[in-house]
C-alpha cells in the first residue's frame, strides 16, 4: 500500500524526491517545458492590469554595497549572473564534443561547424539589409544569429521520437559552435568599456582553474569559490560575465580516469544542469519575455525595420545559412552526410535553429537600452521562434510519418 503524504505546510521535499525533480531537470523536454512555461508566465502577467508589478519585479535593484557591483537589478542579475551557469553548461558540452563527440574527428565536425558558421554570417547579413538606415540598426546585428539549445532540442524530443542519433549530434553540435561564436560576438563587439586589472585578475583565476582541473584536482569546495571570484573580476572588467560561464566549462576536465569515476565535467553537469534548467534559464526567461502583446504593439513590431530584420534574420537567414551551409560543405567534399541522415531531417533542424530565444534576447538586452525598442526586439525574437518551432514540428512530424511506414513489415 503506497504511503500516505502528509499535506503540511511549509512543503518540504525529500531528499528522493528532489533527487527525482533534479533528475527530470536534466532531461530535454522537461528542461524546454519549463522554459516555456516561465515565458507564458511572463507574457500572461505582463498583459494583466498588474503589468506594473511585473515592471518594478524586472527593475527591482539588489545590489549590496560591499559587492562593488554598481547598480544591478534583477533582470541584469538574470542576464550576467544566472546566464553564466547556462554557459557554463554550454562549455562542458563544447568540451565533450572536442573530446568524445563530433568535433573530435575534423571530417566529422565539418558539417555542423560549417553549419554553424553560415548560419551566423547570413542572418547577421539580412538584419543588416532588412534595417539598413534605421536609427541603431547596427547594434543588433548578432540578435538572429543564435540558436537555443534547450528549447531546440527539446522540439526535437517532443516531435520526432525517432530520431536517429545522429542528427541530434548534429543539432547539438550546431548550437555549442553557435553559442560559441556568439559569447565570442558579446565580448568582443558589446563590451563598452575595459578595465585591464579586473580583466588580468579574472584570466589568471581562469588559469589557476585549468591548472587545477590539469592536474586532476577533484574538490568543488575549491572550484566554486574560484568560478565565482573568476565570474566577480570579469564582470568587474567591463566583458560580459557570461565569457568567464563559458570559458571555465571548456576547460573544465572530461579526461577518464583509471578508476572509471565519473570525470569532473561528468559531476559538475550533473550537479548544474538541473539548476541551469530549472531555475537560471526559467528566471531570465520570465524577467526578459514579459512584452505587451496588444495589437499596437504587434503593429510596433511589424513597422520596425530593426525587428523585421530579426525575424527574417531567424526565420529565413538561419534556414538558407544552416542547410546551405551544410550542402556547400558535403558538395565541396569536406563533409559527408552519414547513412543514417537525411537531407529533409538537415531541412528541419535548419529550420529549428531559428529558435533564437535565450541567446537572442540576452544580445538584445545589450545591444538596446531603450525599453521600448528592447521590447519590440524581444516580441520578434519571439514570434520568429515561434514560427520556427512550428514550421520544424510539421516537417519533424510527416519524417516520423515516413520512418514508421518504412519500418513496417510489407505484405
Amino acid at each position: 500500500m503506497p504511503r500516505r503524504v502528509a499535506t503540511i505546510w511549509p512543503f518540504r521535499p525529500t531528499v528522493r524526491y528532489s533527487g527525482q525533480v533534479a533528475e527530470a531537470l536534466r532531461a530535454e523536454t522537461v528542461g524546454g517545458v519549463v522554459m516555456l512555461l516561465a515565458t507564458l508566465a511572463a507574457l500572461v502577467w505582463a498583459n494583466s492590469p498588474w503589468v506594473d508589478a511585473y515592471k518594478a519585479l524586472q527593475h527591482y535593484e539588489f545590489s549590496p554595497e560591499w559587492l562593488r557591483l554598481g547598480s544591478m537589478d534583477l533582470q541584469h542579475w538574470a542576464s550576467g549572473g544566472l546566464l553564466a551557469v547556462f554557459f557554463f553548461i554550454a562549455g562542458l558540452e563544447l568540451r565533450e564534443e572536442l573530446t568524445h563527440g563530433e568535433l573530435r574527428n575534423p571530417r566529422d565536425a565539418a558539417l555542423p561547424v560549417v553549419a554553424a558558421m553560415a548560419g551566423v554570417a547570413l542572418p547577421a547579413l539580412i538584419f543588416l539589409a532588412v534595417s539598413a538606415g534605421e536609427p541603431g540598426a547596427l547594434k543588433g546585428w548578432a540578435i538572429p544569429t543564435a540558436t537555443d539549445i534547450a528549447f531546440a532540442l527539446a522540439v526535437l524530443a517532443v516531435t520526432f521520437s525517432t530520431c536517429p542519433a545522429p542528427l541530434r549530434a548534429f543539432l547539438l553540435t550546431l548550437a555549442v559552435v553557435d553559442d560559441l561564436i556568439a559569447i565570442t560576438v558579446i565580448a568582443l563587439f558589446y563590451t563598452e568599456r575595459l578595465d585591464p586589472a579586473p580583466l588580468l585578475g579574472g584570466v589568471l583565476l581562469i588559469a589557476l582553474y585549468a591548472l587545477l582541473q590539469a592536474k586532476g584536482f577533484r574538490s568543488p569546495w575549491v572550484y566554486g569559490p574560484l568560478a565565482l571570484l573568476a565570474w566577480f573580476f570579469v564582470h568587474k572588467s567591463g566583458i560580459h560575465a557570461t565569457v568567464a560561464g563559458v570559458a571555465l566549462g571548456m576547460l573544465t576536465s572530461s579526461k577518464e580516469n583509471s578508476d572509471e569515476r565519473p570525470t569532473n565535467a561528468e559531476r559538475t553537469d550533473h550537479v548544474l544542469r538541473p539548476f541551469s534548467a530549472g531555475v537560471c534559464v526559467p528566471v531570465f526567461a520570465f524577467l526578459s519575455a514579459g512584452v505587451t502583446l496588444n495589437g499596437s504593439a504587434l503593429g510596433g513590431v511589424f513597422t520596425d525595420r530593426v525587428a523585421l530584420g530579426v525575424i527574417a534574420g531567424l526565420l529565413i537567414g538561419k534556414f538558407v545559412g544552416v542547410f546551405g551551409g551544410a550542402w556547400l560543405a558535403v558538395r565541396a567534399g569536406l563533409a559527408t552526410l552519414g547513412n543514417e541522415l537525411r537531407w529533409r531531417e538537415i531541412a528541419g533542424v535548419s529550420m529549428l535553429a531559428g529558435v533564437g530565444f535565450t541567446v537572442s534576447l540576452l544580445i538584445g538586452g545589450l545591444a538596446y537600452t531603450d525599453p521600448a525598442q528592447f521590447e519590440r526586439v524581444t516580441t520578434a525574437v519571439l514570434i520568429a521562434s515561434l514560427l520556427a518551432s512550428v514550421a520544424a514540428t510539421v516537417v519533424f512530424r510527416r519524417r516520423v510519418r515516413h520512418r514508421a511506414r518504412a519500418a513496417a513489415p510489407h505484405g
